[in-house]
């Protein structure tokens, strides 16, 4: 008798499905244990992207009114270049006028 021969192969087949079933036993509840675990991590990682994303439309709202200011910064710099407007800050302000202009001043309550 060969290791081949259909006389074995009947004699083992029996315990051979039992180790199949054993197997394939293994094999699902790897199966279940790994997409568990993947499952878990799915619905982890997505509450963390929530509140970054949450947190990043904070930072962009600000983010667009610090840039609002500053381009409001740079036009009232880009004024100070004009004399005439220099000239209504002096008046305004500091209550400066040039020669011959007399101030016209209102009784405010």
């Amino acid at each position: 008798m060969n290791r081949f021969s259909p006389e074995e192969k009947q004699a083992g087949g029996r315990f051979a499905a039992a180790g199949a079933k054993r197997r394939k036993l293994i094999w699902v509840a790897l199966m279940a244990i790994f997409f568990s675990w993947a499952g878990y991590i799915f619905f982890a990682q997505s509450a963390l992207i929530s509140d970054k994303s949450q947190e990043l439309a904070r930072k962009q709202q600000s983010s667009k009114q610090v840039n609002d200011s500053v381009n409001q910064l740079k036009y009232e710099v880009s004024r100070l270049n004009d004399n005439e407007y220099i000239g209504q800050l002096a008046r305004k302000w500091f209550n400066i006028y040039p020669k011959g202009e007399v101030p016209i001043r209102t009784e405010q309550p």
